[in-house]
């Protein structure tokens, strides 16, 4: 008997490494064909001259001034935005976590929205909240739209959802007894927390700081519309080389700088990430929240409700004024405006551009469904690099310059077998690249707290892995495929930096079309581009307020 075990072992273990390479297999090529080609394509038309490198290019751009002003800028900016992102958004993490009031669920979904909108909507937003004619320019004549603390604000408002949603999510899990305990003992409030709650929360901490720093550190539409001529990010800096300039020589060598940047923090993001799971196992899994006890407590809530209502809310407040600010009065005579094509920045409507993104993030949504949901199956399994590598690729697209990603694009899939450039689908596939690691980072902890031996035991029936999937792992993984496509649909409808450059004139994107308005002088073009933002905040918001409603883990993490 002993023997017939060990030698179904090693069977059933090469069986399921056969599945695993089996399930990466699509996936890795997706990301071999739409992402590391086309990065790869423009990075050596920019460093490869009459068939010979010269990476002596990459020490000419770096002696730059300018470049290194940028480089400057784009690190000491990204860290102020972490810094400042954390001492506002812990507090509301601390809340979220472990406190019960009326209307939370509808709250975690307000503050969600800003993550999910287009970076380009979000500059709008504080615009309108800080620019020319703003609010705070109304009424104090206070404007901050060209300032550096135009761009930290509206990253903290862009980010402070990664920081509540990560943070809250473990500080939720962690059993308030063990400080209550270290407080018995003769330790005081801050003692107790730093010495029993800080431990614990600190991968999660860590984790959260170097998402904030990634997203920061590739910035690009909020930067464009608020920092103005005087600064500019990698990003920023790799568009304006790319599309203005046309020096793909110095793009190619900021696109390697920021490749590596980024490369270095997704690996110290997936050590935290180690070590914030190895936490979960040694805490007490039950979940304590209570309804707000003694005054500080409720000064606590009314501070963060104070905050959130001050830094989320009333930009997305002033962006729906300014939409109904129309000359002849308030109105909705902007957004009547979007049903013509007279202003001649479009081949056609503006209204047009809600139709096209939504097309467009339908179909990214199930390519990023299948290659993600494939993807999240071959990682169930922890161990081994070849899964930790997989995992790490993944999540590059989130990191790696999406203005190089759609430049790569039109430079790399424009012959047979992939000429794409002039086909639609063109448009989803950028799109995918940023929803597959939602869709992963959603299903795969779901996937794992699957137990292990029902797998096994329907192996052993003779059940195909196929046929595992659907009737093992599908019913208890059906709610998290729900929120992962809804968060890919929310993100590839928001999607920027690849599309400007893929999107056609007759097919504009909800985001390009609000770029493109934003950059036309007129009180109209401007009062368009508030109305179309306005609209897709709204689908954004229902969107996040209905996976609120399927969401089964009340952890609120993402």
């Amino acid at each position: 008997m002993d023997l017939a075990r060990t030698e179904v072992a090693p069977r059933r273990s090469r069986k399921e490494s056969a599945t695993r390479m089996g399930l990466m297999a699509l996936p890795v090529a997706f990301f071999a064909v739409f992402f590391a080609y086309p990065v790869a394509a423009i990075v050596a038309r920019g460093l490869k001259i009459d068939g010979a490198w010269r990476f002596g290019r990459i020490g000419e751009v770096l002696a730059q001034s300018d470049i290194r002003h940028v480089l400057w800028f784009t690190s000491w900016q990204a860290l102020a935005s972490t810094a400042l992102t954390l001492l506002i958004a812990l507090p509301g993490a601390y809340v979220f976590a472990r406190f019960d009031f009326w209307g939370k669920q509808v709250l975690r979904a307000v503050v969600t929205v800003p993550f999910v909108l287009p970076t380009v909507v979000v500059g709008t937003a504080f615009l309108a909240l800080v620019g020319r004619g703003g609010l705070l320019d109304q009424l104090w004549g206070v404007r901050l739209d060209t300032t550096v603390w135009a761009i930290l604000l509206a990253h903290v408002f862009f980010n402070y959802a990664v920081v509540v949603r990560t943070v809250g999510g473990l500080w939720s899990q962690l059993d308030p007894r063990q400080e209550e305990a270290a407080r018995m003992l003769g330790a005081s409030r801050f003692a107790a927390w730093r010495k029993v709650t800080l431990p614990a929360l600190s991968p999660a901490v860590a984790a959260a700081a170097l998402m904030v720093f990634l997203f920061t550190f590739t910035s690009f539409g909020v930067v464009q519309i608020l920092g103005g001529p005087t600064f500019s990010t990698l990003e920023v800096e790799i568009y304006r080389q790319t599309s203005e300039i046309f020096d793909l020589a110095t793009a190619a060598v900021l696109t390697i700088v920021q490749f590596v940047a980024v490369g270095a923090i997704l690996a110290v993001h997936a050590w935290t990430v180690r070590r914030r799971e190895t936490a979960l196992r040694l805490v007490a899994p039950e979940v304590t929240v209570r309804r707000p006890r003694g005054a500080g407590q409720w000064a606590l809530l009314g501070g963060v409700l104070a905050s959130i209502l001050v830094l989320l809310v009333l930009p997305l407040g002033v962006l729906v004024q300014r939409s109904l600010d129309a000359p002849g009065g308030y109105g909705f005579a902007y957004y009547k405006a979007l049903t013509s094509a007279d202003s001649g920045i479009f081949l056609v409507a503006p209204i047009a551009a809600i139709g096209n993104s939504l097309e467009y993030a339908l179909a990214a949504t199930a390519i990023a469904v299948v290659i993600g949901g494939l993807a999240a199956a071959a990682l169930t399994r922890r161990t081994g690099r070849l899964v930790r590598g997989f995992d790490a690729l993944l999540m590059l697209p989130l990191g790696v310059s999406a203005v190089t990603v759609g430049f790569g694009f039109l430079i790399a899939l424009d012959e047979p077998p992939l000429d794409l450039r002039s086909s639609w689908i063109l448009v989803p596939l950028a799109q995918a690249l940023v929803g597959v690691p939602f869709v992963v980072r959603t299903m795969l902890p779901v996937l794992r707290a699957v137990d292990g031996r029902l797998r096994e035991a329907a192996a052993v029936l003779g059940a195909s892995p196929w046929r595992v999937w659907r009737e093992v792992d599908l019913p208890m993984v059906r709610r998290a495929l729900l929120i992962a496509a809804g968060f890919a649909f929310a993100v590839s409808l928001g999607e920027f930096g690849a599309t400007v450059f893929i999107a056609r004139p007759d097919n504009p994107t909800l985001p390009v079309a609000v770029a493109r308005l934003l950059g036309r002088a007129g009180d109209l073009n401007y009062g368009q581009a508030m109305a179309l933002s306005t609209i897709l905040m709204v689908v954004c918001a229902v969107a996040l307020l209905l996976l609120e409603r399927i969401r089964t883990d009340r952890t609120g993490e993402f």
